[in-house]
C-alpha cells in the first residue's frame, strides 16, 4: 500500500496517509496570543484536511502540546468553537505541557490523526 504525502519538504511532510489513516505533523502558527495561534493553526489543519480530501469531523485523536497549562482554558474556548461538538464530532485527545516548542514564540502545537 502506498503512502501519500502532502506539503512535503526535504525534511518532512505536513501530512502522511497510509490506507484509511491520515496523520498530520504537529501544527504551529504565529500570533501574539494563544487564541491567535490556535485560530491560525486550526486554519492550517483545515487546509491540510481539504488537500487530503477529508474534514475535521473525521479527526480520531488530537495531541495538544501547551507551553503553559494556565492557557488551557483559553485554548479550549477556541477548540470548542472549531470542533463540531453539537454533532458529536469531538475527537479523543490529550493535552500535555512541554517545556518549550521548536521556536520560543510558539505557545501551542497540535497533531491530529484522521480517518479517511
Amino acid at each position: 500500500m502506498l503512502i501519500k504525502r502532502f506539503d512535503t519538504s526535504s525534511r518532512m511532510s505536513q501530512a502522511s496517509q497510509h490506507g484509511n489513516l491520515l496523520v498530520l505533523s504537529g501544527q504551529v502558527s504565529e500570533g501574539l496570543s494563544i487564541t491567535e495561534q490556535a485560530n491560525n493553526l486550526f486554519k492550517h489543519i483545515d487546509n491540510l484536511l481539504i488537500k487530503a480530501g477529508t474534514t475535521k469531523s473525521n479527526i480520531i485523536y488530537a495531541n495538544i502540546f501547551l507551553v503553559d497549562m494556565k492557557e488551557y482554558d483559553t485554548f479550549n474556548s477556541v477548540w470548542d468553537q472549531w470542533i463540531d461538538a453539537e454533532n458529536q464530532q469531538s475527537p479523543s485527545r490529550s493535552a500535555i505541557q512541554v517545556v518549550q516548542l521548536a521556536k520560543p514564540e510558539w505557545r501551542i502545537e497540535v497533531q491530529v490523526f484522521v480517518g479517511v
